[in-house]
């Protein structure tokens, strides 16, 4: 059995949502999916999708016990769908410009590019998030049916046949990307595009993003750009790995030095302007590790210098982000 992964570099995410609607056009814009984003971009800080979804709880204690403590998200959580008065303002000519036909109160990305702090020391930087298609699923250990399980490349799937909608899954999942179709009654989530994969394929997502902020494929492929970000330069990490449950999605955090913030009088400071705290408290303590990594390589490239890592990040081609 092997495991596909990816790998998330936030230095380039321009938060486009490109690969959002990738997914949401080929997966999950009908048949009870409309509120689901299996994959969306959130800016942190924030409340993210669904809202607060990191204190929904669930995952596994430090003695690897699956936690009973989750909760299901409320369907405002998720935010509303809306239309918009199309017809009457573009067929009719009754009305002046495209609204909503209700005035909405909560939804995916609500709160996009807000951040924190104040100008011009206010920062923020963009999270894509999906199934982390997890070595140790919770869903996967949480569900009665046995519905949930990985297939041979390490995608987490569930069994449509099998699942009867309890959503323990839903509750079990820490990152709330177990979604329930109330049309369907049945328990649904993000499958890693297998089908595409099946045909050679990357997922919609990994092939659609316009900042090539995604590498993806086999976890043990030693000449693949995962395995080099991952294991050899160890420069990708997981997202919230305290809560067990060995997450296949990793992400190069952000460089927090550019531009740094000012000092009152005006002088730049020589503090990072997204504090390291935050960026722990996200992917662990390994955070400062790979940053002086980061820093470093980057460093030798401005020395006219050769960085193998450098390269990988860059992404030059299609072929160099993703293989299988």
């Amino acid at each position: 059995m092997r495991q596909l992964a990816y790998v998330f570099d936030l230095n380039k995410c321009i938060g486009c949502h490109t690969c959002t609607m990738a997914c949401k056009h080929m997966w999950t814009n009908r048949d009870g999916r409309e509120y689901m984003y299996w994959n969306n971009v959130e800016t942190r800080p924030g409340t993210g999708y669904p809202k607060n979804w990191e204190k929904k709880g669930g995952g596994f204690d430090k003695d690897g016990r699956l936690k009973t403590d989750g909760i299901i998200p409320i369907r405002a959580d998720y935010g509303q769908t809306w239309s918009y008065n199309f017809e009457e303002t573009l067929l009719e000519g009754k009305a002046n410009q495209v609204v909503p036909n209700e005035k909405p109160a909560w939804g995916p990305n609500w709160d996009e590019d807000q951040g924190t702090g104040e100008y011009p020391n206010n920062h923020y930087f963009y999270l894509p998030r999906i199934c982390n298609h997890c070595s140790n699923p919770a869903c996967l250990a949480a569900c009665p049916r046995k519905a949930i399980y990985k297939r041979p490349d390490g995608l987490v799937v569930i069994d449509q046949e099998r699942c009867r909608g309890y959503r323990y899954c839903v509750k079990a999942c820490p990152y709330g990307k177990v979604y329930f179709n109330l049309q369907k009654g049945r328990s649904e989530k993000c499958i890693g595009c297998y089908p595409r994969v099946e045909k050679g394929e990357p997922p919609a997502c990994v092939k659609q993003c316009s900042g090539r902020i995604r590498f993806w494929g086999y976890r043990d492929d030693q000449d693949g750009p995962v395995y080099k970000l991952v294991e050899k330069w160890k420069v990708a990490i997981p997202l919230h790995p305290e809560f067990g449950t060995q997450p296949n999605v990793f992400y190069v955090p952000p460089m927090n030095t550019t531009p740094p913030p000012f000092e009152e009088d005006g002088r730049l400071s020589d503090k990072p302007r997204i504090p390291l705290a935050d960026l722990e408290a996200l992917f662990g303590p390994d955070v400062k590790r790979v940053l002086e990594t980061l820093g470093r390589e980057m460093q030798k490239r401005r020395q006219a210098q050769p960085s193998e890592l450098t390269d990988i990040l860059i992404g030059y081609t299609n072929k160099d982000r993703y293989r299988i």
